[in-house]
């Protein structure tokens, strides 16, 4: 059984720090994270100011320094690109970023944790026709760790938003690991964020009041907040605005008038989540890439503030990102979120407190 002072993380692959918050929550303290990204290492250190945010390329990272013997838990997420079913392009075994992969498995080999948590895009199961995570599952299995894998649904944990992610978890105490239940409640989009100030194309407000009554989702996000933070808006131009106006909650592209299309050279290139209106109903599409696919307000003309984005993605209210505007907006795409996470850590938690 392990004690509270023995729940110790180690973040390798960090982002932003979606996974840390949600492992913080559990009740495991993370005193090394690892990212090479300078922006979201920056963020990392700004909300984790007691860790040590190692900034190196993986590969020069040597795990004897850290100065940890058998960590509660080792976890992250290599980059993605080769495994994602979104870009056809990068997804081949020759992509660079699936040799991150290979430092994950070093970690664990070298640092021992009792537990490890591996994330994902969904599409890692497919890969390769499935011998991707058939590998993966002999990989760590050579280490001595039984493993379970499954493809979560964050909407089902507590999490305003579609987004799936396959999260591997493995231990070498050979306990037979389940998934948390899911929620029977899922929070929509209006639920989320209608509290948020009402803002305007292109508008950049550090500090704004809350408006409205809060749901019990924004009040969990507030926690002691009294004030809304970084209220960033994209400036998008007139034309896209005036798109903007023609797409009703749920829609997106198609209606768009052709007339204001007219500089696509083939419409059917465009994917389902361009130009999608977030319907206030329901939980949100993927925020992955919002700005580039320019997910638009549910009843606003213009695209997500940071706050609203952070807040679709379960980050609280007082986790402050770092960076300019564009790099903030791909740390919190590139997220786990939080609430998942945390659902997912409690439940290594119980099963190793049995």
């Amino acid at each position: 059984m392990s004690k509270n002072n023995e729940l110790v993380g180690i973040d390798i692959f960090s982002g932003a720090g979606g996974l840390s918050l949600g492992a913080v929550k559990a009740g495991i303290s993370i005193p090394i994270a690892i990212e090479k990204d300078s922006n979201a290492a920056k963020t990392f250190k700004r909300n984790h100011p007691n860790a040590l945010v190692i900034t190196k390329d993986i590969a020069n990272v040597n795990t004897k320094e850290f100065g940890i013997k058998e960590p509660f838990i080792v976890f992250g997420g290599p980059p993605c690109q080769g495994f994602s079913l979104s870009n056809s392009k990068t997804r081949n075994n020759t992509n660079g970023n699936n040799e991150l992969y290979h430092h994950f498995v070093r970690f664990i080999a070298e640092l021992k944790p009792k537990w490890f948590l591996f994330e994902n895009v969904e599409g890692i199961v497919s890969y390769n026709q499935g011998k991707t995570v058939d590998l993966i599952h002999q990989n760590f299995e050579d280490l001595g760790y039984s493993t379970k894998y499954e493809v979560l649904k964050s909407s089902d944990y507590g999490v305003p938003q579609d987004r799936n992610r396959f999260i591997l978890i493995g231990n070498k105490m050979g306990i037979d690991f389940h998934f948390p239940e899911k929620q029977n409640k899922r929070i929509t989009v209006k639920e989320a964020i209608s509290d948020l100030p009402k803002l305007s194309n292109g508008q950049m407000d550090e500090i704004l009041p809350y408006k409205g009554t809060p749901s019990n989702y924004a009040k969990k996000m507030r926690g002691r907040s009294r004030r809304a933070k970084q209220n960033y808006v994209s400036k998008n131009n007139d034309l896209v605005i005036e798109r903007y106006k023609h797409i009703k909650p749920g829609q997106n592209w198609k209606a768009i008038p052709d007339n204001l299309m007219i500089n696509y050279k083939n419409k059917n290139n465009c994917h389902s989540g361009i130009y999608k209106r977030l319907n206030p109903d329901t939980p949100s599409v993927v925020i992955s890439n919002y700005r580039k696919n320019m997910l638009i307000h549910p009843n606003q003309n213009r695209g997500l503030s940071v706050r609203e984005a952070a807040r679709i993605q379960s980050f609280p209210d007082n986790f402050i990102f770092e960076g300019s505007l564009m790099y903030i907006q791909q740390q919190i795409g590139n997220a786990v979120p939080p609430l998942l996470a945390e659902a997912i850590f409690k439940q290594i938690i119980r099963y190793d407190n049995k």
